[in-house]
């Protein structure tokens, strides 16, 4: 792995990590469904521009459309939607953490349903790993947790291993921003309903929603989709996965220090466990280099 894709993961996995910070933020003004209507409206608007202004085309392969409409909806509509109303009631680091067992759950389900071979590395990884979840959500329901809200990220996050399971087909045969910019449009198309028939569309206007919002469309929503894409690219979807073990770090971090949020000696050993955990699962995938 070259140091410009070391850099790429980096920065892949700071970015996607804040995103929980600043939709905390925006759910304190706006209904989450509507601002995600809006977010993925002008992420994908801006998308397409850029990438007809790359000469990319919208001329997509059968493969990369039904890449584009199951990542569009698992990803943006289901795991952002289902993120977003849960951190109403629930701290953005713990909406963070569970999201950061996506490639455990990956793992989990290629060992068992699809009967991929991760050796004992692997397996480990997997019980650290969930190990981890179940110690910091055990110490958080001490202090009193809404339950409905972690199901809804539990939910989330198993949408989220369903797109990334996806990946390849979306990120094979060229016209990266011209994806991220169409799933993001078929996320916005998603939530409109719903969001039509469950909230008011009553905004709060302040400095820091526009801040959190305009940060979020462009950052997380484009930005961020768009490196993980040409990621898996340069380097492989296991091998870009592997960058998701700093998520928990990340997404702890973030929210401490902009948010404030409270970390207990349990959240921390909790996240290391995981982050372990993570980096177990994706380093057994990977093959030995031959020489």
């Amino acid at each position: 792995m070259d140091v410009k894709s070391i850099a790429m993961g980096l920065v892949f996995a700071f970015v996607w990590s804040s995103a929980f910070t600043s939709a905390r933020v925006i759910v304190e003004y706006a209904p989450p469904m509507w601002s995600l209507v809006f977010r993925f409206l002008a992420s994908g608007l801006l998308g397409i521009v850029i990438a007809r202004a790359l000469g990319e085309s919208a001329r997509l392969s059968r493969r990369q459309w039904q890449a584009v409409i199951v990542f569009g909806i698992c990803q943006n509509a289901l795991y952002l939607g289902l993120n977003f109303i849960a951190m109403q009631t629930i701290e953005a680091s713990l909406a963070a953490i569970i999201a950061s067992t996506m490639p455990l759950i990956v793992g989990l389900i290629g060992w068992i349903v699809l009967r991929d071979r991760i050796g004992v590395l692997g397996v480990a990884g997997l019980l650290a790993g969930f190990g981890g979840v179940t110690l910091i959500m055990g110490a958080r329901l001490g202090g009193g947790i809404d339950l409905v809200a972690v199901m809804l990220c539990v939910i989330a996050v198993v949408s989220l291993a369903v797109a990334t399971l996806t990946v390849r087909g979306a990120s094979s045969g060229g016209n990266v921003m011209m994806i991220v910019g169409l799933q993001m449009l078929v996320g916005s198309a998603a939530l409109l309903v719903p969001a039509a028939i469950f909230e008011p569309l009553s905004i709060t206007m302040s400095w820091q929603l526009v801040v959190a919002f305009a940060y979020t469309t462009l950052f997380p929503g484009l930005g961020a989709t768009w490196i993980w894409f040409l990621l898996v690219g340069r380097i492989g979807a296991v091998r870009a996965a592997t960058f998701h073990f700093l998520n928990p770090f990340f997404g702890v971090a973030v929210a401490a220090v902009l948010l404030g949020e409270a970390l207990g000696a349990m959240d921390i050993i909790g996240v290391l466990i995981v982050a372990a955990g993570i980096l177990a699962v994706q380093l057994s995938k990977q093959k030995p280099t031959v020489t």
